[in-house]
C-alpha cells in the first residue's frame, strides 16, 4: 500500500485520559439517584494501571460521609477495593472512556455498578455515568479544582 494511504492510528486513544486531579460535583448538572448531597468532593490519584478515589459526601444536615475506592486498571477480574474491602469487579479502557463494573454486597444483597468514566477534552470535566447497572441513569459531573 503506498504510504500516503496507510491507515493511521486513532491518535486520540493512544494517550489515555489522566483523572489525576481534585474535583467537585456540579450538582445542578448532575443526575444523582436517592437523596441528593449538599456537596460531593473527589481526590484522584490515578497512574496507570493504577486508580485510587476518595470520595466525600456533604449530606444536607452536614455530615460527612467518606469512600475510598482502588483499583487495577488491566480487565482482569478482583483488582478492585471498595472502603478498603476487596469486591469482585474490573476496570478496563474502552477507547478513551474507563468502564469499572464492581458487585457491592448491602444489606446481604450483591448490587452490580457499571462506571463509565470519560473527561472532556479541556481536561476541566469529569463525567461518570452508570449504565446498565443498579444505578442505571445516574450521571455525576464534576469539574476540576486544582
Amino acid at each position: 500500500m503506498p504510504e500516503e494511504e496507510q491507515a493511521l492510528p486513532d491518535s486520540h486513544c493512544l494517550v489515555k485520559p489522566d483523572f489525576t486531579g481534585h474535583w467537585k460535583a456540579d450538582l445542578a448538572q448532575s443526575k444523582l439517584l436517592g437523596l441528593q448531597p449538599k456537596a460531593m468532593t473527589m481526590h484522584i490519584d490515578h497512574s496507570d494501571p493504577d486508580l485510587r478515589q476518595e470520595i466525600v459526601v456533604t449530606k444536607e444536615d452536614g455530615s460527612e460521609e467518606q469512600i475510598t475506592f482502588r483499583c487495577r486498571i488491566n480487565g482482569e477480574p478482583d483488582q478492585c477495593r471498595f472502603n478498603e474491602k476487596q469486591v469482585r469487579g474490573s476496570a478496563q479502557w474502552q477507547g478513551d472512556e474507563l468502564m469499572i463494573e464492581i458487585w457491592i454486597e448491602n444489606g446481604g444483597r450483591e448490587f452490580y455498578l457499571c462506571d463509565c468514566w470519560s473527561l472532556s477534552p479541556d481536561g476541566q470535566t469529569l463525567t461518570m455515568e452508570h449504565r446498565n447497572d443498579a444505578l442505571a441513569g445516574q450521571v455525576a459531573v464534576l469539574r476540576r479544582t486544582n
